[in-house]
Parts: C-alpha cells; sequence; structure tokens
C-alpha cells in the first residue's frame, strides 16, 4: 500500500492558498527586479511571468522557469529557486502545527504484521514530513518526497519508484489518498485507489474520480480490508 501523507496519514494543517500566494510574491519579485536592470537582454525583452493558469504550483513554476530561462537563463534559476523556497518556509511552518493521526503507527504496524508492505509519497518536501513523522522509515519501505524524485505525482514515476522499493507489481498494489490527484496517480500507475476523506476533499468530489475503495480515513480502509479488524491505538 502506498499512502499520501497529509490529510491521508496525518492531519492537513498545510494552507495551499497561502503557498501559493507566497510562492507567487517571491517569484514575482525576482522577476520584477530583473525587468527593473538597466543591462539589456540578448532576446531584446525583459524577463516577465506567464499568467497564473491555476495548475498546480510545482508545474506552474516548471512552466515560469522555461519560458523565462528563453530570455535569462540567471533570472529563471533565481525565480524558480525563491519560490521553491518560499513554498518550502510555508511547508515547514505547517508541518510545525501537525501531527500524524492518532491511529497511523498502529495501523502501519498492523500492516507490517499482516505482510503488507507500505511506502509514503508526496509533493511535500522531506523536511516537512519528517518533522511530523520523523520515524516514518521505522514502519514503512520508503519516503518519496519531491526532492527524491524527477517527477511528482500524478506522474506515475513517483508511485513506480516506491513500489520498486517495496518489491511489489502495480496490480497486487494500493494507491491511498485523499485528493483526486491521488485516484489519478494510482490509476495512471495501474495500481488500485482508494479516497479517504479525511483532508480537505469531501466524500462526494472523491467518490467522482471512481476509486476502487472509499473510506472515511485510513483507519476505516484497514477496518474495510479486514473485515472489521481494529489494530490497537498505541
Amino acid at each position: 500500500m502506498i499512502f499520501d501523507f497529509d490529510g491521508t496519514l496525518a492531519h492537513l494543517t498545510l494552507d495551499f492558498g497561502v503557498m501559493r500566494q507566497r510562492a507567487m510574491h517571491a517569484a514575482r519579485a525576482v522577476a520584477d527586479r530583473s525587468a527593473r536592470t538597466a543591462h539589456p537582454f540578448a532576446s531584446g525583452m525583459s524577463p516577465t511571468l506567464p499568467a497564473d493558469d491555476g495548475r498546480p504550483m510545482l508545474e506552474w513554476l516548471e512552466t515560469a522557469h522555461r519560458h523565462m530561462a528563453r530570455i535569462c537563463p540567471v533570472t529563471a534559476d533565481n525565480m524558480l529557486r525563491n519560490a521553491r523556497q518560499a513554498i518550502e518556509d510555508v511547508e515547514v511552518d505547517a508541518a510545525g502545527k501537525g501531527a500524524l493521526f492518532p491511529w497511523t503507527r498502529a495501523m502501519l504496524d498492523a500492516l507490517r504484521e499482516d505482510g503488507i508492505a507500505t511506502a509514503v509519497i508526496t509533493r511535500n518536501c522531506r523536511k516537512a514530513v519528517l518533522a511530523v513523522f520523523p520515524d516514518v522509515l521505522d514502519y514503512c519501505a520508503c519516503l518519496l518526497t519531491r526532492e527524491d524524485v524527477p517527477q511528482v505525482k500524478p506522474h506515475p514515476d513517483h508511485l513506480l519508484r516506491a513500489l520498486a522499493h517495496t518489491g511489489t507489481p502495480p496490480e497486487r498494489s494500493l494507491m491511498v489518498g485523499d485528493h483526486p490527484m491521488d485516484i489519478a496517480t494510482g490509476k495512471a500507475g495501474g495500481t488500485l485507489t482508494a479516497g479517504v476523506a479525511s483532508g480537505s476533499t469531501p466524500h462526494g468530489l472523491l467518490a467522482a474520480e471512481q476509486p476502487d475503495f472509499m473510506a472515511r480515513d485510513c483507519m476505516d480502509l484497514y477496518q474495510q480490508l479486514r473485515g472489521g479488524t481494529c489494530p490497537t491505538i498505541r
């Protein structure tokens, strides 16, 4: 079983709106500084950001970086670095207020006793995840954050790299998450999928993605899969 993290194994404290706002501000600050400089650019143009088209922030930043790199590679790199740092700052601050769900460790322990390998994949940064779950590798085969993979979910590569650690083929695996992106990742990677309504996505919106399983949270999912058996919460 491959799990998302925020909203799936831990309380969701990250405000994605604030994260987007601060990353955009950091990116625009770099672009504006470059536009005010006196030296000419090879293209005859000043570096400007593309419009915010609403796509997820990490993907928008990659597009903005490619766009600006055609005009000024140095500015593009500075923009990407500053915006990524702004994202990480928000993530780490949110992690300081976060906590695992009370059943997370017990559930992962029970899965291990059942012979089920587990892993965590997340678009969050490693520092923030470890602040909330420092002993994650005592319970899971691997933790793959965005720093650990070339392409983050919903690209299936993120999931397939985790499965390589567990040694389990996609057709015998289950991707679990609280966001439609998690369901899309599992379907793209060829696994079964489970939606858990323990994050910010309402049950109905998750169910609309037609996952193989739906549950209130991961403990409810575990009970469904085990026919009502409930591990003891320590």
